[in-house]
């Protein structure tokens, strides 16, 4: 079995020296009832045809509506699954499974499935979550959140790595007379801690692959890719971008909540700075209006330019 981590959705986002871009679900933006399935993955073909790299699924158990929105709505691991029995090379990951709502043995499982399924394709965002209200339905105490996503890496990074896990949690115990199948195509499945999950920076850097945050102000992204560097050298640095095109090329931008409404020649010089600052990937989700128009007009204009 190789070693590592880097598995072929992980170089597919981060081997080369440049920016990268996927695209996160629901495409069509269908986020408070069941989205189209066949609308789904016929955009997802058409990202991957028009060279985006990763597809990304969110986790929301439940929907709240205070929240505003209950992501993509199917399951993260069927969803996943479907999606790449459905497509071809393109990375497949996750922003971002909630550890502290699973259990490990169940992440580590239905990771290593799709991760098999995929031909090495998953790449997995976790996070610690953030609607209150689930903490109490999953019988979770919301102030041990911390603590239990620090339990939770480790304990699916040593199923994936280790044959008969002896182990104990506030999940369980692991005696040594059980043993995980599948295992993942490498030693260990690219973690992506999601925005600061309760933990210290140098924990993150020391403990995932790389890491996921939301959008932020170009200042604000400056100062954490510095401050990620010197804790984490070369692991990645990604986040999630809101994009609006207006009608205008030259419009300037107007505030989104977790991005920005403008015209295309802003966005070019946007992506290009975020470029230079060492940005290493985008998740970026597009208008939703006409989204196969929102796909095309965004590897026309921004993705074809790296």
């Amino acid at each position: 079995m190789p070693t590592g981590h880097e598995n072929a959705g992980y170089r597919r986002l981060f081997d080369g020296d440049g920016l990268t871009f996927g695209v996160g679900f629901p495409i069509t933006g269908t986020n408070r009832s069941m989205p189209d399935a066949e609308a789904e993955i016929q955009l997802a073909q058409r990202a991957e045809a028009l060279g985006f790299d990763g597809l990304w699924a969110r986790d929301v158990p439940t929907y709240w509506p205070k929240f505003g929105d209950a992501g993509q709505t199917f399951d993260t691991w069927p969803w996943l699954s479907h999606v790449a029995a459905h497509t071809d090379e393109i990375a497949l990951g996750t922003s971002s499974v909630v550890l502290t709502l699973r259990h490990p043995i169940h992440v580590a499982k239905s990771a290593a499935t799709v991760d098999q399924l995929s031909d090495g394709r998953l790449v997995l965002g976790v996070a610690s979550g953030d609607r209150d209200p689930e903490y109490e339905a999953f019988g979770v105490d919301r102030e041990e959140r911390g603590a239990l996503f620090r339990e939770a890496v480790e304990t699916v990074r040593a199923l994936w790595r280790e044959d008969f896990v002896e182990r104990e949690g506030q999940w369980g115990h692991l005696e040594g007379d059980l043993d995980l199948v599948p295992t993942p195509t490498t030693e260990t499945i690219p973690l992506l801690p999601t925005g600061n999950a309760r933990q210290s920076d140098a924990w993150i850097a020391d403990h995932g692959d790389g890491w996921l945050f939301y959008h932020l102000p170009e200042p604000t992204l400056e100062s954490y890719l510095e401050q990620w560097r010197e804790a984490a050298g070369e692991k990645p640095f990604a986040i999630a971008v809101r994009v609006e095109f207006a009608d205008d090329p030259g419009a300037e931008p107007e505030p989104l909540h977790l991005g920005y409404r403008a015209g295309m020649e802003w966005f070019q010089d946007y992506f290009d700075r975020l470029d230079a600052l060492g940005l290493d990937h985008v998740i970026v989700s597009v208008d939703t209006e006409d989204a196969e128009r929102g796909l095309d007009r965004f590897a026309d204009g921004v993705l074809n330019r790296y």
